[in-house]
């Protein structure tokens, strides 16, 4: 389907682009790492020249190849992407963003991950606390982050 969409739409077409991302994430859900990280990045390195660093998308695609190197324990490569992310995020969508929320959540996972604990409550928090003010207590992402700040403490 990759090659189809290539041929037709051209390589770096946004949709090719999706497909070859959702094709990633397929890789990473069976634990085909190194294919997943191979496409992961090729999908990255095109974003960027196409649609910019900054750009959501380039973001998200990094943040699915920061997933697939959490998966596989290997975090501080993992941490290194979420912060860029974050960092990107805060600057472009701003704090509050629920995008700069998910990458919270995620850098607090990683940050767990390590054995930091106290960083990543302290960020858990942070995220729980914004989203109960942006989403509100109901929220799924909400309750979510509750629920792990809750594990957490226990």
């Amino acid at each position: 389907m990759i090659d189809t969409f290539k041929r037709v739409l051209e390589s770096e077409h946004p949709d090719t682009l999706t497909s070859m991302g959702n094709l990633a994430l397929t890789y990473s859900n069976q634990g085909r790492w190194k294919e997943a990280e191979a496409l992961e990045v090729e999908v990255i390195e095109t974003l960027k020249r196409v649609l910019g660093e900054e750009h959501p998308d380039t973001l998200t695609s990094i943040g699915n190849l920061a997933s697939t190197y959490w998966n596989q324990g290997r975090w501080k490569e993992a941490e290194w992407l979420e912060v860029q992310v974050i960092e990107t995020r805060k600057r472009v969508l701003g704090e509050e963003h629920p995008d700069t929320l998910s990458s919270m959540y995620n850098l607090a996972f990683t940050w767990k991950s390590q054995g930091c604990l106290s960083d990543a409550l302290e960020l858990m928090q942070n995220c729980l606390h914004l989203r109960q003010q942006i989403l509100g207590s109901d929220h799924p992402d909400t309750v979510s982050t509750l629920s792990a700040v809750t594990d957490w403490l226990d």
